[in-house]
C-alpha cells in the first residue's frame, strides 16, 4: 500500500525551487491564504506583478466564500491590498469558472498587456498542483511554471491518505487530470466527439 500511496503522492503534489519571474499567477478559489502566500512572493521580489484568476465555481453558480465579495478575484484582490501590494501590481481576470478557464483567460490577460511570459510562478492549492500545473502549462508553452503548493484543508502531501476528506479529494484530483486533460488533448487533436 505505501508503494501506491507514495506513487500517487509524486504525481500528485508538486513542488519547484523559486525563481525570479515574470508574474504570479493565482488560480481562483475561496482559499484566502492563497492570495496571502502570493503577497508574501510578490514582497520577496519573485515577480512584479499578481494575475489573480476567478469569477466562482462553475458548479456553484456564484461565489460561496466570503459573502463580502462577488467574485474570486476581488476577494483575492482585497486580501493582497490587505498585505500591501499595490493595487496596479493586481492585474485583473474575473470571468474564469473553472481551472482551465483560469489558465486560457490569464493567457489572454498577458497577450492583452504585451507581457511575453518566459517564467511565472503558479501559487495554487497544495493537492491541486498537478491538475493546475497542467493547465497553465498547455496555455503557456513557451513559460517555465514554477509551482508553489499552499496547504488548504489541512490537506498535504504527507496526510491526504489518513483522512476520507483527504482521500477523496485526491483521487477526484487524480480522476479530474485524466479526464479534464484528455478533453483537452482530443479537442486539440481535432478528436472531439470521437472515441
Amino acid at each position: 500500500m505505501h508503494a501506491v500511496i507514495e506513487a500517487y503522492t509524486r504525481f500528485l503534489f508538486l513542488e519547484d525551487s523559486l525563481e525570479a519571474s515574470d508574474i504570479i499567477f493565482l488560480p481562483g478559489s475561496q482559499e484566502g491564504v492563497l492570495a496571502r502566500r502570493a503577497a508574501a512572493l510578490w514582497h520577496q521580489g519573485y515577480a512584479p506583478v499578481i494575475l489573480p484568476s476567478g469569477k466562482y465555481a462553475k458548479l456553484e453558480g456564484q461565489f460561496t466564500g466570503n459573502p463580502a465579495y462577488r467574485t474570486e478575484w476581488e476577494y483575492f484582490q482585497h486580501i493582497l491590498m490587505e498585505e500591501g501590494v499595490p493595487e496596479d501590481k493586481i492585474w485583473r481576470e474575473e470571468e474564469a469558472t473553472f481551472t482551465y478557464e483560469n489558465a486560457l483567460r490569464s493567457r489572454e490577460v498577458t497577450d492583452r498587456a504585451g507581457l511575453s511570459v518566459k517564467k511565472a510562478i503558479l501559487c495554487c492549492q497544495a493537492y491541486h498542483a498537478r491538475r493546475a500545473s497542467l493547465y497553465y502549462q498547455v496555455c503557456f508553452p513557451e513559460a517555465r511554471i514554477l509551482v508553489c503548493p499552499v496547504v488548504t484543508k489541512g490537506i498535504c502531501k504527507d496526510n491526504w491518505y489518513q483522512t476520507e476528506k483527504g482521500i477523496d479529494l485526491v483521487l477526484t484530483e487524480i480522476k479530474h487530470c485524466g479526464t479534464q486533460f484528455g478533453q483537452i488533448l482530443r479537442e486539440a487533436s481535432g478528436l472531439k466527439g470521437l472515441s
